[in-house]
């Protein structure tokens, strides 16, 4: 059996990105920790801790200090800079750029939409880090949809503004 790997298949720029900030802190330091899993790829995952990146959530963060935490590509709420700032954690971000400019278009209509008694509705998983950087965005306001059984959350009667999980942005009036 032959088996060809296409020449695109890999982590999206945002991924590669993370991997090689967290690769040039741990050269200089050898222990770092991550927020989450950096890649959706355990082999890599491995490799990486094996190098000395320390895999954490949200409540080991809470009890960190003086101490160096990289975000993944995909972003982080405002509530978690907070807290770095609080705690005195030199936060290396890695966020995608695609990620952050969508955290700062959505930041953006939630400005507007408060003023027009609107919703923000996102289309994705519930607790994706995504998700819950974009979430976060929104005060925790946001509505999260994952398929037509979620429906029943939005008020239809109000403007909407609607995020897909490809970065879309569509608006239902």
């Amino acid at each position: 059996m032959k088996v060809t790997i296409d020449s695109f298949s890999g982590f999206c720029f945002g991924v590669v990105y993370a991997i090689q900030k967290a690769e040039e802190e741990l050269s200089k330091s050898n222990s770092l920790y991550c927020l989450g899993d950096i890649v959706h790829n355990n082999m890599e995952v491995e490799r990486l801790g094996k190098r000395g990146l320390k895999i954490i959530d949200h409540n080991d963060l809470k009890n960190l200090r003086d101490c160096k935490v990289l975000i993944r590509a995909h972003g982080e709420p405002p509530e978690t800079y907070q807290i770095a700032l609080e705690n005195n954690i030199e936060l290396i971000d890695a966020s995608c750029p695609v990620v952050l400019k969508l955290q700062h278009r959505v930041r953006v209509s939630y400005d507007q939409v408060l003023e027009n008694d609107g919703q923000i509705v996102i289309y994705g998983e519930i607790g994706h880090a995504e998700v819950n950087g974009l979430v976060g965005q929104t005060e925790g306001n946001a509505i999260i949809v994952r398929n037509e059984d979620d429906l029943h959350k939005i008020d239809f009667t109000k403007p909407i503004t609607f995020y897909t999980n490809n970065k879309e942005q569509r608006r239902i009036f």
